[in-house]
């Protein structure tokens, strides 16, 4: 417990930095350099809310290592069948792709299941698309610790996850810029790149519910969740929102599920309303033939 609350042992602590140095590099780029006179740039109280966020999400996510530690140690220990070597290459290779494609399928998970939108929208909150929007992380990760359980049970020692999870987030920071366009194109069709993740961030119909990835594309091309960024993305949610208050941002959607849960009839209405597609409704409320599911 000691080494996995050691900020010296987590990869994001020694990246910390870095995340400052491109922000203000970038910002620098958006003022003096080229640059297509589309992009959205910075604006101070969004980016204020972002940095913020991420500041305090450091405390919900050491809560959330020190609750799901104990049960990944008891499922690594009691019931795992074999337990891996740590001191080998292909075993941080495979840890890597296992946290990868458990991220993958969480976040698919967050944007269909409106209990679990309701933490996960804090982050596409922002309409504008930079490196600060990147911190703007969530305080609820809790729905986490069902796709990560699965690896200790497969033999991964339970700090390793942690540490592939970190590699994980930073790599995700820089795919949050408008500065860098399409890549190489071998490593558009592997990788999440900012291109993917523009189309990620849009609110436009074509884009909604695109390109989960976290390190990978490839898990969105197999699971047939891809979109190609076409044109610029109208980032944000379908929903306008008017406010930079942390605690509206952050917990603003669980207010709007208890209130649809208290005023339901009958428990499949209630069930519905928590664990249905954002955006759901009864049967004999919903609008004849909607064109897109308002599922933010």
């Amino acid at each position: 417990m000691e080494d996995l609350l050691d900020p010296l042992k987590n990869p994001v602590t020694y990246a910390a930095p870095f995340f400052l140095l491109t922000i203000v590099i970038e910002m620098a780029a958006l003022k003096w350099l080229d640059h297509d006179d589309n992009v959205t740039g910075y604006a101070l109280k969004d980016a204020r809310a972002s940095i913020s966020m991420g500041v305090l999400s450091l405390f919900f996510l050491t809560a959330f290592k020190i609750v799901t530690f104990f049960a990944f140690i008891a499922v690594f220990t009691y019931l795992a069948p074999f337990q891996l070597p740590t001191d080998t290459w292909w075993y941080w290779v495979l840890v890597v792709l296992g946290v990868d494609l458990g991220y993958y399928w969480h976040h698919r998970f967050s944007h269909r299941v409106r209990i679990a939108w309701a933490g996960h929208q804090a982050h596409h909150s922002s309409e504008f698309m930079n490196f600060g929007t990147a911190l703007r992380q969530k305080w609820n990760p809790w729905f986490e610790f069902f796709f990560w359980l699965p690896l200790p049970f497969l033999g991964f020692a339970p700090w390793t996850l942690y540490v592939a999870f970190g590699v994980n987030l930073i790599f995700q920071f820089y795919v949050h810029t408008e500065l860098v366009d399409k890549l190489w194109r071998p490593v558009e069709y592997v990788f999440n790149t900012p291109s993917h993740h523009r189309v990620h961030h849009g609110s436009d119909p074509e884009y909604l519910d695109k390109n989960y990835g976290g390190m990978l594309i490839v898990w969105d091309r197999l699971f047939r969740s891809f979109a190609e960024e076409k044109q610029r993305p109208t980032y944000g949610l379908t929903k306008k929102v008017d406010t930079y208050n942390l605690l509206k941002l952050q917990y603003g959607d669980y207010v709007e599920i208890a209130r649809d849960v208290r005023s339901a009839r009958g428990w499949r209405t209630k069930w519905g309303y928590v664990f249905g597609p954002p955006g759901w409704t009864p049967a004999d409320q919903a609008a004849p033939e909607p064109a897109v599911l308002p599922r933010r």
